[in-house]
C-alpha cells in the first residue's frame, strides 16, 4: 500500500475526468450545469468528486447530527483539494420503518451501488451506523469498487432515570418484564421513556449499530477510533473532517476496498465481535458483506473463532457497563490490543497504515470495562452455531446472553404460526405453558416475515413473569436485537415458511437443545419427519408485486447473508467493462 501512494492518479486518469474533463458536447453539458449550481471550474475540475453518501432524514434518530457532519465531511474535502457532492439515500430507521429495516437493506445497497456508478464519483464517504444502514453502504461500495471510507454515527450518551445508569433496548426489555410482573408502576415507566434516549447516536449498549460499526472499524474501513466515539462528542466532528481529508488522498493513490479487504479483515471484524460480546445480527450481515467483496465467508467460521475467543468488553447486553464507558476506557484500539496475536495486525486499513501499526500503543485506562485477555467478562463462546435436523443450514446463540441454566435443555415445544398468534396468544391465563416449555415461532425469517424481522426475543409469558420466571428456551427463524438478551435461538435455517423443518414442529413436540454441543434437534423420528414434510402445504406467497415480490423471489437464507442471489457475483468473476456507464 505504501508503494502504491507513490504511484498516484493524474488528474486525466481520474474517473469524473469523463464527465468534466473531455472537450466534447455531452461534457459542455455538464460543466455548464456545474456552473448553474452557482460553482467554477477551479471548484471541481482536476479534482477528485467525492460523493458524501448521506443516510439523514427527520426519521432516523440515529441520524440526527448528520447534516452537521456531512458540512465537516465535506470541509475536510475541501480543505484537501477534492469537490464534495452530498447524496442524499434511503434511511434506515430502525425505530420506525416496519415490518424491519432488514428487508430493505438490500435496497439500499443497491441505490449505494448505482448511484456510484452512475455518476462522476472518483470516491465516496458512506455515513451510516444504525443497524443495517452499515451493512447497507459497505454492500454497495464493495459491489462499486471505488475508494470509499465509512464514517460511523456514534453511540449516544448513557440514558438516566432517577439517577439509574440506562442502555437502549437492553433495559427497555428488562422493565417491560418488570411492569408485566407488576414490579414498577406506569408512572416509572414513563419516566423510563423520557430517560432512556438523550442525545442523537445510535444505541449505547452494544446492539447490532455498535457491533457493526465496530466490525467496520476492524475491517480497516474507518479511521482508527472512530467508532467509539460517543455522536455529541467534540471529536466525532473532528473525526468527520478527518475523514474528508483521507478520503482525497484515497482516490489518488487508487485505494479501493479490493485493495484492502482479505479473509483474514473479516476474521479480524469477526473476533471483534466476539470480543464485544456482540449482536448475533453480524454474523448474517458480515456473510453479506463478504460475498460482495468476493469472499465465501461460512456460518461456520463464526463458531470456529468463538471457540477460542474471549468476551473482553463489559458492555451491555453481556455485561455492565455501556458504549460511552468503553471510549472513556480506551474504546475499540485498546481493546484490539488486548486481543494480542488473535488480531492480524498485518491487514491494511484505509489510512494507509496496517491494523497492527493502527493500535499500537494503544492504552485501557480501565480494565473493568474492557478487560484483559487474564481476566475476561466470559472465556469464549461469545455466539455459537447451532446444526441438527431442525436446522440443517445452521441457527445462532448468543450464550453469554442467556441463563446458564438453559444451555443444555429438553422441553415440549409451544408453537405459534405467525407474530400475530404468538401477541394474540402469549398472556393468555391458559396457555398451557411452564417454565421448562420450548416456545416456537414461525414464519419469521426472510421471506416469511417478510425480512426476519427482531422478533427472535419472544415475550415470556406474564403469567410466569409474576412467578419469577425471566429466561426461557425460545426458537425462531426471526432475528433478535442486539440489544436483547435470553435463550434465543436464532436464524433457524431454512426458514418455516419456504418449508424447512421449523415448519414441522407441533405443540407437544420435544426439542433439545445442547449448546455445548451445538445441537438443536427436534426429537421426533426420521419417519414421522417425512410424513410430515409430505403433507406440508406451502402458505401463500405475500406480495404480487413490487419490491416486496423481488426479494421474496430471491432473498437468500440466513445463512448466506439473505443478499439477494442476484447480486453475489464475486469481484474477480465480473465483466469489468460494465462497470461504469456509457456517456453519449
Amino acid at each position: 500500500m505504501r508503494e502504491r501512494s507513490k504511484n498516484r492518479k493524474s488528474p486525466e486518469e481520474l474517473r469524473s475526468h469523463r464527465w468534466y474533463g473531455v472537450n466534447d458536447l455531452r461534457s459542455f453539458g455538464h460543466r455548464s450545469r456545474t456552473a448553474q449550481m452557482g460553482y467554477t471550474p477551479s471548484d471541481y475540475a482536476g479534482k477528485p468528486v467525492i460523493a458524501v453518501v448521506n443516510t439523514w432524514s427527520e426519521i432516523n434518530p440515529c441520524h440526527t447530527h448528520f447534516k452537521e457532519r456531512a458540512e465537516e465531511v465535506k470541509r475536510g474535502i475541501w480543505q484537501t483539494g477534492g469537490f464534495p457532492v452530498e447524496m442524499p439515500v434511503m434511511t434506515l430507521s430502525e425505530n420506525f420503518q416496519k415490518p424491519t429495516t432488514m428487508l430493505y437493506r438490500n435496497f439500499l445497497a443497491m441505490e449505494v451501488e448505482e448511484l456510484l456508478r452512475s455518476y462522476p464519483f472518483d470516491g465516496c464517504v458512506l455515513m451510516g451506523g444504525c443497524d443495517k444502514t452499515t451493512p447497507a453502504l459497505l454492500m454497495g461500495a464493495f459491489s462499486m469498487n471505488l475508494p470509499a471510507i465509512y464514517m460511523p454515527a456514534g453511540p449516544m450518551l448513557r440514558g438516566n432515570w432517577n439517577g439509574v445508569v440506562l442502555g437502549s433496548g437492553t433495559d427497555t426489555w428488562k422493565y417491560s418484564a418488570e411492569l408485566k410482573a407488576g414490579k414498577i408502576t406506569q408512572l416509572e415507566w414513563r419516566g423510563l421513556e423520557t430517560g432512556i434516549a438523550r442525545s442523537a447516536g445510535t444505541c449505547m449498549t452494544m446492539g447490532t449499530a455498535s457491533t457493526m460499526t465496530s466490525a467496520s472499524e476492524a475491517l480497516g474501513l474507518t479511521l482508527p477510533g472512530f467508532s467509539s466515539i460517543p455522536a455529541v462528542d467534540s471529536r466525532h466532528a473532528q473525526h468527520a473532517s478527518l475523514t474528508g481529508r483521507r478520503i482525497v488522498e484515497m482516490v489518488w493513490e487508487d485505494m479501493k476496498p479490493s485493495d484492502l479487504i482479505t479473509a483474514k479483515s473479516f476474521d479480524n471484524a469477526i473476533t471483534t465481535v466476539l470480543a464485544l460480546g456482540g449482536s448475533t445480527n453480524a454474523i448474517v450481515h458480515l456473510i453479506a458483506v463478504a460475498r460482495r467483496a468476493g469472499i465465501d465467508l461460512k456460518l461456520n467460521r463464526f463458531d470456529e473463532l468463538a471457540r477460542h475467543t474471549p468476551v473482553l468488553a463489559n458492555i451491555r447486553p453481556a455485561g455492565e457497563f455501556l458504549m460511552e464507558d468503553f471510549f472513556y476506557a480506551g474504546g475499540l484500539p485498546a481493546m484490539l490490543a488486548e486481543l494480542a496475536e488473535l488480531i492480524d495486525g498485518t491487514q491494511m486499513t484505509v489510512n494507509g497504515l496496517t491494523l497492527g501499526e493502527n493500535i499500537r500503543g494503544a492504552k485501557n485506562y480501565n480494565d473493568n470495562v474492557i478487560r484483559g485477555r487474564s481476566h475476561p467478562l466470559i472465556e469464549r463462546d461469545g455466539l455459537a452455531v447451532l446444526h441438527g435436523n431442525l436446522a440443517p443450514g445452521g441457527a445462532v446463540v448468543k450464550p453469554p446472553a442467556m441463563e446458564p441454566r438453559l444451555l443444555r435443555h429438553t422441553g415440549p415445544a409451544i408453537v405459534f404460526l405467525d407474530y400475530n398468534d404468538m401477541a394474540a396468544r402469549i398472556d393468555d391465563p391458559s396457555l398451557d405453558v411452564t417454565a421448562n416449555s420450548v416456545l416456537v415461532l414461525q414464519r419469521a425469517g426472510p421471506v416469511g416475515a417478510p425480512g426476519m424481522p427482531e422478533w427472535g426475543q419472544l415475550p415470556i409469558p406474564e403469567k410466569l413473569l409474576k412467578a419469577g420466571i425471566r429466561d426461557m428456551v425460545r426458537v425462531s427463524d426471526a432475528r433478535m436485537s442486539g440489544t436483547s438478551y435470553g435463550a434465543c435461538v436464532l436464524h433457524v435455517t431454512p426458514e418455516s415458511f419456504v418449508g424447512g423443518p421449523l415448519a414441522m414442529v407441533r405443540d407437544g413436540d420435544l426439542i433439545q437443545l445442547d449448546v455445548p454441543a451445538r445441537k438443536l434437534n427436534l426429537l421426533i423420528s426420521g419417519e414421522e419427519m417425512a410424513r410430515r414434510n409430505a403433507a406440508w402445504i406451502p402458505p401463500k406467497a405475500k406480495f404480487a408485486r413490487g419490491y416486496g415480490m423481488l426479494n421474496q423471489l430471491h432473498v437468500m437464507q440466513a445463512d448466506t447473508g439473505c443478499d439477494f442471489d442476484f447480486l453475489q457475483e464475486p469481484l474477480e468473476a465480473r465483466n469489468t467493462s460494465f462497470t461504469d456507464p456509457e456517456i453519449h
